[in-house]
């Protein structure tokens, strides 16, 4: 019997699954008609990781890849993994910032990209953020020790070349990241609550672990048909793609979403499981209700549908009754994050209180805590911070600081977020010590957007909130006090607008999904405590209505 908890490496996963299950549907393409088999995608990740080797892609080298949610994007990634590279997924969504960030902090020694898409040019861009001149192979900057980035551009299809000159799969044991990280595969960047994106450094197992936990908790088939309508770079994609592998389930892959083309994909190939984050709930509700009133008699959204999962955000109980009693399914939601993919999953199973009032219990192999201020572990009930220990935990981060400050003496991942364990063994979240934004599952640092936002000229002081929004979960809202006011810098300048606001932005290379949504001038920003921060909680009790 196969037991995912012995295997090491990704590549391991597919063999066994091609093996398996060869000539069933592992991806159907929701931009077209293609079906691809768990035996085709283990094939075409094959001839593409020979191509990937003549360019001289092998064991440790690292890899960052900013591509979008296509069949290929995965072959891809899985040639990687069969290669033993160390992957650097990056969003679609980022641009020169945090590229550049990335590539000169990484050291990546490759960037695949996905030339000219939808208007924009990913090469150019990631030449440009490596401080390159325009040819293919670029400096990357001073973090990376003098190495050189060849940007490859994938857009017309992937590399091939002949596996029989492959060497042996790499068994994820050995160091061969020159930095003594051993079987590290991956590198993730998350905002988390500094200016700087944190890379977070996974292994294949601890991927593996996360994978195992959520299709445990969700108890798919291969009677079921999964969809993958989020960014694959996310490190929900390698998750879900692991959870299918040891499911043996397939998956509607769509490049973008929007629910009302989304459904249609959906009834067309009879989607069991859809999702992603309660953005994604919200979407599909509402698409819901506008086709019942345009066609009383249509039926039901998705007929075939029943489950909706995700996470990455909070799940309002009110939109949890709505969303399911709408959609005629069960809803269940869960809590990971980039250094811990899964920690705790809703199932099936849950009743309704559970399902609606918490995030689920704790997945196989996650071990979870509660832990007062003084670091005493807190009664059942009891809030205080969330930790977690367990194979899906990460290995650390590329900054030791960082890795010293976020591990516990027990050893346990403080993940910064605050909640309680019922009697049940359910997990409730209550709050954040992090000072992030959750927008569509996205995580935004604040202190980034504020940092951008007091270099306008009009800006004196600047706080940057989350606000609760019915789409996005929540909004990005810059507060802020205008300079000038009594002659000073920026006097004479034209009134600060969101528009000007944003533009500026825009100008100085923040992503525009960072960008606020709601600006709100205020005459003094309220502090408090002995060292006169900002009182962030008031400003949302103001403003959030």
């Amino acid at each position: 019997m196969f037991e995912p908890a012995r295997v090491r490496t990704l590549w391991e996963l597919v063999e066994y699954r091609a093996r398996a299950s060869g000539s069933a549907p592992m991806f159907f393409d929701g931009g077209g008609g293609r079906s691809v088999s768990f035996g085709a995608v283990r094939d075409a990740a094959l001839r593409a990781a020979a191509g990937f080797r003549e360019l001289g892609i092998g064991a440790g080298t690292r890899v960052m890849w900013q591509l979008p949610t296509r069949i290929e994007t995965v072959i891809a990634s899985l040639a990687l993994a069969r290669l033993g590279a160390v992957q650097i997924p990056v969003l679609h969504l980022h641009r020169a910032r945090e590229v550049g960030f990335v590539l000169a902090e990484s050291a990546a020694a490759f960037a695949l990209v996905p030339g000219v898409w939808r208007g924009f040019d990913y090469a150019a861009m990631v030449r440009g953020a490596a401080h390159g001149t325009g040819a293919d192979e670029i400096a990357s900057g001073p973090g990376a020790g003098g190495a050189r980035v060849r940007v490859v551009d994938v857009g017309g299809g992937l590399p091939e070349g002949d596996p029989a000159a492959l060497p042996e799969p790499a068994d994820g044991t050995g160091a061969v990241d020159g930095a003594g990280g051993g079987d590290v595969r991956w590198i993730y960047y998350t905002s988390g609550t500094t200016a700087a994106p944190k890379g977070v450094e996974h292994t294949d197992a601890s991927l593996i672990a996360g994978g195992a936990g959520l299709a445990t908790a969700l108890g798919m088939s291969a009677d079921d048909v999964g969809s993958i309508a989020f960014p694959y770079a996310h490190i929900a994609g390698p998750d879900y793609v692991i959870a299918m592998l040891i499911s043996g389930f397939p998956a509607v892959v769509l490049e973008a979403f929007d629910a009302e083309g989304a459904a249609a994909v959906y009834r067309r190939h009879g989607v069991t499981m859809a999702g992603g984050s309660t953005a994604f709930y919200q979407a599909f509700h509402d698409a819901s209700r506008r086709r019942r009133a345009a066609a009383p008699d249509a039926g039901p959204l998705i007929p075939s549908l029943r489950l909706l999962s995700g996470g990455g955000a909070p799940l309002p109980p009110e939109l949890y009754r709505a969303a399911g009693r709408e959609l005629g399914c069960a809803l269940v939601h869960g809590y990971g994050m980039t250094e811990c993919p899964m920690i705790a999953m809703g199932t099936p199973y849950d009743s309704d209180e559970q399902l609606a009032h918490t995030v689920g219990r704790p997945v196989a192999g996650a071990r979870v805590r509660i832990v007062r201020a003084d670091g005493s572990r807190a009664a059942t009930g009891e809030t205080g911070e969330v930790t977690v220990a367990g194979p899906m935990v990460f290995r650390r981060y590329t900054d030791p600081a960082l890795t010293a400050a976020a591990f516990g003496a027990d050893g346990f991942f403080r993940t910064g977020d605050l909640g309680y364990l019922r009697a049940d063994g359910h997990l409730v979240l209550t709050g954040r010590l992090k000072d992030i934004i959750i927008r569509k599952g996205e995580n935004i640092s604040a202190q980034e957007v504020e940092d951008l936002v007091r270099t306008h000229p009009a800006v004196a002081e600047a706080a940057v909130i989350g606000l609760p929004d019915r789409e996005r979960g929540e909004r990005v809202c810059a507060v802020v006090t205008l300079a000038g006011r009594d002659g000073g810098p920026g006097a004479d300048g034209p009134a600060l607008t969101l528009a000007g606001l944003t533009a500026h932005l825009r100008a100085a290379g923040l992503m525009t999904q960072k960008l606020p949504e709601q600006l709100e001038i205020t005459d003094e920003l309220p502090r408090g405590g002995p060292l006169n921060k900002v009182l962030k909680a008031r400003l949302r009790a103001r403003y959030g209505g």
